[in-house]
């Protein structure tokens, strides 16, 4: 894996190429201080992946990833930011630009655990990324990959009632539940506005990301879609026809109000498959609240997280969806919970707006 690093100060341009000197089978091909620097050297050295400085005098992140096109430069890109307001609203500008995931300058610390830290980011997103191309060239060749169906063709095994969760007709109206990761923010900017305005149901989204990050995504995703979209607050009531975003850096569940109506609850409750907001805890709690009334979906991402939750949802007898491999930008996420055998739906991302429409529209079970 060809790598270039792009940052404007010094110790960062160190510490990163220092960082990736240590993974196996990463070839470090050079470094600019620059975007417009940048731009000519991804020209001349054509690596596969960039580590990207959002935050540049003269050329910034975003403008390089605007460039990236016209020019003809294919690399994957990897941002780092800082953890401020405009850090976030960048970051989430280059994720829905293409930039395959993001990780935030470390603002403390020893230089030793700096480089720790960046090593371990690092690692796994450049595993995944190697995962991503080698899919997309299997594609680009017609071969290894079978189109998908709109539903697997192993139907889920039926899951019996436990003790907590009694399956019931579903009363209420259903909640559209959604758990995402590497790959999101692009992944929401194309399904969330193919949702109708007249949804009838609330949109409860985790999206693995930090504070700062999700109040941004949450105002962008807003600009494309009829649907209101929002950060979530600390017991509010779920509306219909409105997006709830979980805060970055903390918990979202659904609680039943006293006139079971949805309530959301933001809680400062431990990470969970090492995320914090979590999809399990998410889907865990409308399986115990509101069982037969969820509608979940489970997009892009590395990991297992959602999948857990998922078989606590099934057992009340929600409907459930999975984004396919072959539009992911890494297929982990719903990969984990296809091998469960409880996914009803597997389709592209254009198609799964259609297929939570539909799901709403049949009540959810």
């Amino acid at each position: 894996m060809r790598v270039l690093v792009v940052d404007d100060t010094v110790v960062f341009r160190r510490a990163i190429s220092d960082a990736l000197s240590g993974l196996p089978g990463v070839e470090l091909v050079g470094t600019a201080a620059n975007g417009k620097l940048a731009l000519a050297r991804m020209s001349a050295l054509r690596p596969e992946l960039v580590t990207l400085d959002i935050e540049m005098p003269e050329m910034n992140g975003i403008e390089v990833l605007e460039a990236m096109g016209p020019a003809g430069l294919k690399a994957g890109v990897i941002v780092l930011s800082s953890v401020t307001t405009r850090g976030g609203e960048m970051t989430v500008r280059a994720l829905e630009l293409g930039a395959f995931d993001f990780i935030t300058k470390p603002d403390r610390g020893t230089p030793a655990e700096n480089l720790v830290y960046l090593r371990q980011s690092l690692q796994p997103m450049i595993r995944a990324f190697e995962r991503r191309r080698d899919i997309r060239a299997m594609l680009g060749r017609g071969a290894g990959m079978p189109p998908h169906a709109d539903v697997p063709p192993v139907r889920p095994t039926p899951i019996a009632p436990s003790p907590q969760i009694v399956r019931r007709p579903a009363s209420g109206a259903p909640l559209v539940l959604i758990g995402v990761s590497t790959g999101g923010p692009a992944a929401l900017a194309a399904l969330l506005p193919a949702l109708p305005a007249d949804l009838n149901a609330p949109v409860l989204i985790v999206q693995h990301m930090p504070p700062m990050f999700t109040k941004a995504l949450a105002a962008s995703l807003a600009r494309k879609t009829a649907l209101n979209v929002k950060e979530a607050q600390d017991g509010e009531i779920a509306a219909a026809n409105c997006i709830y975003l979980a805060p970055g850096g903390a918990q979202m569940k659904v609680v039943a109000g006293p006139r079971g109506e949805t309530v959301l609850r933001i809680t400062d409750d431990p990470p969970e498959n090492g995320c914090k907001p979590a999809v399990d805890y998410l889907f865990r709690s409308a399986a115990l609240q509101f069982p037969g009334r969820a509608v979940a979906a489970i997009l892009t991402g590395m990991g297992n997280d959602g999948t857990a939750g998922l078989r606590l949802l099934k057992r009340g007898g929600c409907r459930s969806i999975a984004q396919d491999e072959a539009t992911c930008v890494v297929f982990g996420m719903p990969k984990e919970a296809i091998a469960t055998g409880l996914i009803d739906t597997v389709a592209p991302l254009d198609r799964i707006a259609a297929a939570i429409v539909r799901s709403v529209r049949e009540g959810g079970a």
